[in-house]
């Protein structure tokens, strides 16, 4: 029986405790950095008195509370370059640093290690190495945040590094809204061709289940593209978000795409109100919904949820074959 593990999980940090974390003024500034950390269950000050780790220890626990979910990845999250190819905080929202992630998660059995390293950094082979010896189990990108163009051939000899690890690619597709800004042209699909002819198993986060690219609506640029590539795959986090009303059943509605199918979280955001059954009213009779909110841990409740809108076994347990965990 292969376990439940949720792909698609993130964390978050200050600075403190020496980790080297960081987020920008502007989203430090916003009513989202209170509400991601609120969503993570823990405060500022508890951060400032315990360091950044603690975001880590309350996953952890919430995890091994879980009867459904055994293991998460947790995503790095690298930044955007300056001409020089370091890293720019003056043009970072986030940034979750390899180094802290990867010894951080050791001490958490139910944790692994997603690694984030900007392409154009210029020691990026490097850092690639490095990560795998570190424990990485995939590589994540957020190219509209970290302004990084899966296209540009420049990217060719850490595409093939990658494959010669057999380091899957778990990269944004669509629209991002979670940022202040965001070049969404950089999560359009069809982006992910060269990737994918590398011979990389990439993973399209979210299925590039909303926006639009050169009048398409992205969704079909990624259904286009997996007639093509075996190779593309796709996970399922945030597609039960309120303001994503549909696209969670025309995903599953691919019957031929459920063993390319990821089960993912997008954790914090399942302890948000973007996604509670409530949303869900036209889909699930009353008495399901009442059930559903009536499960207080937040992965047995998300894999209730997914269950119940119709989402495959076999997709909460694709992410352990793909990942060999």
């Amino acid at each position: 029986m292969h376990p439940i593990i949720d792909i698609h999980c993130h964390t978050a940090g200050i600075g403190s405790g020496n980790s080297g974390c960081f987020i920008s003024p502007e989203l430090r500034k916003s009513w989202k950095y209170r509400v991601y950390l609120s969503s993570f269950g823990v405060q500022e000050h508890e951060l400032l008195h315990h360091g950044d780790k603690l975001v880590l220890e309350r996953l952890s626990a919430s995890l091994t509370a879980s009867g459904k979910v055994d293991m998460a990845v947790v995503l790095a999250m690298d930044g955007a370059l300056d001409s020089q190819g370091e890293l720019d905080q003056s043009c970072t929202e986030m940034y979750i640093p390899n180094d802290f992630l990867a010894e951080s998660v050791k001490q958490h059995p139910n944790l692994r290690f997603g690694a984030s390293i900007n392409p154009y950094r210029r020691d990026a082979l490097e850092l690639l190495d490095k990560a795998v010896e570190a424990g990485a189990v995939l590589m994540k990108w957020l190219p509209s945040i970290q302004h990084i163009d899966l296209a540009d051939k420049r990217l060719v000899p850490f595409y093939q590094r990658m494959q010669q690890y057999g380091l899957p690619l778990l990269t944004h597709t669509g629209d991002e809204a979670s940022f202040t800004y965001a070049r969404n042209e950089l999560g359009d699909p069809h982006r992910l061709r060269l990737a994918l002819e590398q011979g990389i198993t990439v993973i399209a986060a979210h299925a590039a289940a909303n926006g639009r690219n050169e009048g398409e609506h992205n969704f079909s640029r990624f259904l286009r593209l997996c007639d093509l590539h075996p190779n593309l795959h796709a996970d399922i986090s945030a597609l039960t978000q309120i303001n994503r009303p549909g696209q969670l059943r025309r995903l599953i509605q691919q019957h031929h795409l459920h063993g390319r199918l990821h089960y993912g979280t997008d954790m914090p955001l399942t302890n948000t109100p973007l996604v509670s059954p409530l949303g869900h009213l036209t889909r699930l009779a009353p008495w399901t919904v009442a059930r559903l909110l009536a499960i207080k841990n937040p992965w047995d409740r998300d894999v209730a949820l997914k269950k119940a809108l119709g989402v495959p076994e076999e997709v909460f347990t694709n992410p352990a074959r793909l990942l060999r965990i």
